[in-house]
């Protein structure tokens, strides 16, 4: 490994002019630590962090990174807490199911320390905005849960010339990085290209170990600390891969891809994930347009291709339920113009161009997935997630609209 990779690259944050004597009371115990000391503190109280993400990563993050003082921390997220998130998002509680995960987190943040600056971002970070989101943050920590946002984040990291701490969690695993192009090794260094759709698992169909989410997002904070006070040997040109079943750690270190071109711009990142190849891209139907023919009892014909147990937990009604892997398989469905949708996008999107291929006219997707429409409309979602929570508040869970039809 170039010896230039390995050790810290000083400190990334100017230190503010001093601390005030709660800042300093709250911190003796980092302060006290060798080669930490007040001036690395000064550094946490004048820096800036934003997470991608308010789910099991970015609950366990950030609570650490608001204890250590860090001066503002900004999450973006849009999406709101659900039962099933409990088990592994522990910043949020019960009586946040039904809130925006960013709420929930600032009320943590708040309970923690009213000092620190938060924004609570409720949005959804894509090309168009991300730049913007972005900057003005001395360093960002991607705990997404998908390619797309991970590749949008890498990229539009490598444009502003921040820090990007990165990790990813699924089963038993996890592993966590820290990429800084074009000085050091970055994401597109170690994966030039995603991986095929039809290979990617999340955490709604392969599950995650709760513990692993504490595990790896303690580890992202602590990776953003180390670069901006300048201590230790920050992860770069490395990867430590977790496995919690053996208790192991190991080590995959990488360099820079002398091959690779410059990232000169955002580009379409579901797109991108979603595969090469095939028919032209389909047209797309964005969530507020779908709610908005719903509402008015003109429901497009929606196919869904997620995993019979992901559409069990939340769905559409009247929504066919076409698994993409039964779809690839050969199952046919009736002719006719059709909405495909899956939880984002990545998977909808191959499967309209699979239906496009086959000839079928009139075929969009649902720009988003079924997440953007549960952010633009909650109450036009049914599920297990529902019944959930009419559990909580003691009233029935919502009955689907007439117009809406049943499966």
């Amino acid at each position: 490994m170039d010896p230039e990779q390995r050790g810290a690259p000083g400190a990334l944050v100017e230190p503010c002019a001093a601390l005030s004597g709660e800042q300093r009371e709250r911190a003796l115990r980092q302060i006290a630590l060798p080669g930490f000391g007040e001036l690395a503190q000064r550094r946490f109280a004048a820096a800036s962090v934003l997470v991608i993400g308010a789910g099991g990563l970015g609950s366990a993050s950030v609570p650490y990174l608001a204890g250590a003082g860090i001066g503002r921390i900004g999450v973006v997220d849009d999406d709101r807490v659900e039962l099933s998130n409990l088990h592994r998002q522990i910043a949020h509680g019960t009586a946040d199911v039904g809130r925006p995960k960013v709420a929930s987190l600032a009320g943590t943040v708040a309970a923690l320390d009213p000092a620190v600056r938060f924004d609570a971002l409720n949005l959804r970070l894509t090309a168009a905005n991300a730049l913007e989101v972005m900057r003005g943050y001395d360093l960002v920590i991607d705990g997404s849960d998908n390619f797309p946002t991970r590749y949008l984040v890498a990229d539009a990291a490598e444009l502003l010339g921040v820090p990007l701490v990165w990790g990813s969690i699924l089963q038993f695993h996890g592993q966590v990085g820290v990429s800084w192009r074009p000085e050091h090794p970055g994401y597109r260094d170690l994966f030039p290209v995603p991986p095929p759709p039809e290979e990617v698992l999340d955490c709604g169909t392969g599950g995650v170990l709760p513990g692993l989410c504490g595990t790896v997002g303690s580890l992202l904070a602590t990776e953003a600390m180390k670069l901006i006070a300048g201590v230790g040997e920050p992860l770069l040109g490395r990867v430590l891969v977790y496995d919690a079943l053996a208790a192991r750690t190991r080590e995959l270190p990488f360099a820079r891809d002398p091959r690779a071109e410059p990232v000169t711009g955002l580009i379409d990142y579901e797109l991108f994930c979603a595969g090469p190849g095939g028919p032209a891209m389909p047209e797309a139907l964005d969530a507020a347009e779908l709610a908005r023919l719903m509402e008015a009892g003109e429901p497009p014909r929606l196919i869904d291709v997620r995993t019979a147990e992901e559409h069990a937990q939340r769905f559409v009604p009247g929504a066919e339920s076409v698994p993409l892997d039964e779809l690839e398989a050969g199952r046919e469905i009736a002719p006719g113009p059709v909405v495909v949708h899956c939880e984002r996008d990545p998977r909808s999107i191959r499967a309209a161009r699979l239906l496009q291929e086959r000839g079928h006219t009139g075929v969009r997707y649902l720009r988003g997935g079924i997440r953007a429409l549960a952010a633009t409309a909650p109450q036009l979602l049914a599920g297990e997630a529902d019944t959930d929570r009419a559990t909580l508040d003691g009233t029935p869970a919502r009955a689907p609209r007439a117009e809406e039809g049943r499966r």
